[in-house]
């Protein structure tokens, strides 16, 4: 199946967008004229810079409500979410409190991709038993007392899984990226990494010292100009030849839910004598047949990916992370990665999970369940894409990726959506500036093996009911502009379509027919704007609990 493409916001909706954020500048600025901001002890300088001092207080802590969500079950298809106090009025002092209450919902928000977070029937017992064995943590690092049979055991059946000569584990995922590329290069490396890379790269190639030079996204021609060009001219200054060249990518891009070009990838670091580092993070486990990753997805040897990097805290249900590669890259970075010399090692019970999950993939069992799981997320995941794009929405991805970004664009709609399908029992993740782009934000969802076709259906149905409310279907039909505009302002304002005290899609009914999404999305707009500018944002009624979900 091929990709879905990049979808880009109508040029009305990003002049709206920016004058919305202009108004809320302006406003913000207004404000602090009246209002003295915390100052640090005399003579100490501040702790955080100005500008990011004041987005924080004018738009991220009015609608902050949205995220860093409190949980009291697994992270299942179904999740308990701890209802918290509203905070209305309040937002920029006072954090919500939860109440002692929950609510059941839909999780779409969690990397739960093969559904090993919940107990289950092969893992679970023999992480128990594992717990009864060995304790609960080594309490060293590898290097000291930290090291285990088991750690040796999962290391060599994650490369026998991935294809690999030898592999070393780490007990953070974040701290793969961050901790092991500085290892691998430093000054007088050159890397070239895509321009969508995940922050723990990001933090990894800065730390390293070596020079990076950004590429476009997927963009093939734009690596192999900076290759030619960078490879020519040498280091700075000496003009000298670069120690080592690496390319960093990912498997899927965890915020556009796109793979990368790996095929073509690997022609052009053939071609330049590149080192290729891939981070399968999200792809590891979720692509392929038997989830082997992108490798096995796009019909790649593992032998000519140099280093394959990915984490355990979302396919296998578990924590930490992994290098895989020839055994002279291993032996390497057990010399000289930090993660690996002085970080706690990771927990038995941990190991046991991971290695539990890949057996079953495997098959080990006997059953075959390993083999459907994987079977039913990409049914799942296709069904799902298919019939968003169905509805009208800009929606981001390759086929068969579990991740599927919302396109919104506009920030102010981000604590609009959340709230409302919060209120129908689902939990989605809403992602902003400055995750995205400014006028990039979108609703990310992630599915799972074990949603079944009746959980889909249900989020489909409240997510068409959100979207038409707000005007979001960008691909639907509608009347062209500026005749939305027109019948915005002839036509009464429709009820009870954004705010949930209605029917849903009211607000896209009446003598106006696709121009009552005009003025769902001028209404929307307005509560959101008013919330930001002089309270918490919300679309709520007073005294109404805002619940909240697994982020």
């Amino acid at each position: 199946m091929g990709e879905t493409g990049h979808a880009s916001a109508p040029w009305y909706i990003n002049a709206i967008c920016t004058a919305a954020l202009s108004v809320v500048i302006f406003c913000g600025r207004i404000r602090d004229l009246f209002w003295r901001r915390p100052q640090t002890r005399k003579g100490y300088a501040d702790l955080s810079d100005q500008r990011e001092d004041f987005y924080n207080r004018r738009m991220y802590r009015r609608i902050h409500d949205c995220w860093n969500r409190p949980i009291s079950s697994a992270p299942g298809a179904w999740i308990d979410v701890m209802e918290r106090v509203d905070i209305d009025g309040r937002a920029m002092r006072v954090d919500p409190d939860v109440t002692g209450r929950t609510q059941r919902c839909l999780n779409l928000g969690s990397y739960n991709y093969l559904g090993f977070a919940a107990a289950d029937e092969y893992c679970t017992p023999r992480v128990l038993d594992t717990l009864q064995d060995w304790g609960v943590a080594t309490c060293s690092p590898r290097s000291e007392a930290g090291t285990c049979a088991l750690h040796g055991e999962l290391e060599a059946l994650v490369a026998d899984f991935l294809g690999k000569e030898d592999a070393i584990t780490f007990g953070m995922g974040f701290a793969t990226n961050a901790a092991a590329i500085p290892a691998l290069a430093g000054p007088g490396s050159l890397v070239l990494s895509d321009a969508l890379n995940h922050t723990s790269i990001v933090a990894g190639v800065k730390a390293s010292g070596a020079v990076v030079k950004v590429f476009r996204h997927n963009d093939m021609a734009h690596l192999e100009k900076l290759l030619r060009w960078h490879i020519a001219e040498g280091q700075p200054r000496t003009h000298r030849p670069w120690k080592k060249v690496i390319i960093v990518v990912e498997g899927i891009y965890s915020m556009e839910g796109e793979t990368t070009l790996l095929r073509e990838l690997v022609e052009v670091k053939k071609k330049y004598k590149a080192y290729l580092y891939l981070d399968e993070a999200h792809s590891i486990g979720c692509m392929g047949a038997h989830g082997r990753g992108l490798c096995e997805h796009a019909g790649v040897d593992p032998a000519d990916v140099d280093v394959l990097m990915g984490t355990f805290t979302k396919s296998f249900g578990s924590a930490g992370g992994y290098i895989a590669g020839s055994r002279t890259l291993v032996a390497y970075l057990r010399r000289h990665c930090p993660a690996h010399l002085y970080a706690s090692s990771m927990a038995p019970g941990v190991a046991q999970q991971i290695m539990s999950a890949i057996r079953l993939l495997q098959g080990a069992d006997g059953s075959g369940r390993g083999a459907a799981k994987i079977k039913q997320l990409h049914d799942n995941a296709n069904y799902f894409r298919r019939r968003l794009l169905e509805l009208g929405l800009h929606v981001l991805g390759d086929w068969d990726s579990p991740v599927m970004p919302i396109m919104v664009y506009h920030l102010c709609y981000i604590s609009g959506i959340s709230r409302r399908c919060l209120a129908r029992h689902v939990a989605m993740v809403v992602v902003g500036f400055p995750a995205t782009a400014l006028l990039q934000s979108r609703c990310r969802v992630c599915i799972s093996a074990s949603h079944s076709r009746a959980d889909l259906d249900y989020a489909l149905d409240v997510i068409a009911d959100v979207t038409r409310s707000m005007a979001l279907r960008y691909d639907a039909p509608q009347l062209p502009w500026p005749w939305c505009w027109l019948a915005l302002a002839l036509w009464p304002r429709a009820r009870g379509g954004a705010g949930g005290g209605g029917a849903p899609g009211a607000a896209c009914k009446g003598a106006a027919g696709k121009g009552g999404e005009a003025r769902a999305s001028w209404r929307a707009l307005g509560e959101v704007l008013l919330g930001v500018v002089g309270g918490s944002g919300a679309p709520l009624g007073k005294g109404q609990p805002l619940v909240t979900a697994a982020a």
